[in-house]
C-alpha cells in the first residue's frame, strides 16, 4: 500500500498530461453553435440611430450576412475594411450592434464608414443571447428564408471569405455583382 502511494503523483501527472495535450488539438475557432440550421430568432428591436423597429423579416429575402460588432471591440475594427470590401461585392451585409452605446457605434461607422444594409441596435444583448454569442466578432451565413447556415467565430478575412463565407453564400444562391 506505501508503494502504492509513491505512484499517485506519477499518475496525476499522466493524465494531467493527456487531458492538456488533448486540449492543444482542438481548434480554438470551432464554438458549437445550437442555431447552424435553426431559424433565425423572432426579435424585436430598433435599428441603429434611430426609432425604427426591426424584426426578423427584415432579414429574408435573399441569401446574406449577419456580422455582431462593436465599437468597443478591436477585432471590428480590424475586419471592417474587409467587410466594406464584401459589402461592395453586393452580398446583403446586416450588423447587429452587440451591447455598445449607439452615439459610440455610429461615431466608429461615420470615421470607418458603413457597409451594412441594416444595423440592429441591441443594447443588451438579449438577440446576441438568443443566438448563443461569445463575443464579437462574429458572422452568420443566413439562407434567404432566414436560417442560420454557417456561424464564423472571430475577424472575416481574405482566407475567410474565399474558403467558407463566399462559396457558402453561392451555394445558397447569391450572385455577385
Amino acid at each position: 500500500m506505501q508503494r502504492l502511494r509513491l505512484f499517485i503523483p506519477l499518475l496525476m501527472f499522466v493524465a494531467l498530461g493527456l487531458l492538456l495535450g488533448r486540449g492543444l488539438q482542438l481548434d480554438p475557432q470551432a464554438l458549437p453553435s445550437a442555431m447552424v440550421d435553426q431559424a433565425f430568432p423572432q426579435f424585436s428591436l430598433t435599428a441603429l440611430g434611430t426609432d425604427e423597429s426591426l424584426s426578423r423579416e427584415a432579414l429574408l429575402g435573399a441569401p446574406a450576412l449577419l456580422n455582431v460588432w462593436a465599437s468597443w471591440c478591436p477585432s471590428c475594427r480590424v475586419e471592417h475594411p474587409y467587410l466594406q470590401r464584401i459589402a461592395d461585392l453586393g452580398v446583403p451585409l446586416f450588423g447587429l450592434n452587440y451591447k455598445d452605446r449607439g452615439e459610440d457605434a455610429l461615431a466608429w461607422l461615420g470615421q470607418l464608414g458603413n457597409p451594412y444594409r441594416l444595423n440592429i441596435a441591441d443594447v443588451d444583448g438579449t438577440l446576441g443571447l438568443d443566438l448563443g454569442v461569445y463575443g464579437a466578432p462574429e458572422t452568420y451565413v443566413l439562407d434567404a428564408q432566414g436560417v442560420i447556415r454557417y456561424r464564423h467565430v472571430g475577424v472575416v478575412n481574405e482566407q475567410v471569405w474565399t474558403q467558407t463565407l463566399q462559396p457558402l453564400l453561392l451555394q445558397l444562391g447569391w450572385r455577385e455583382n
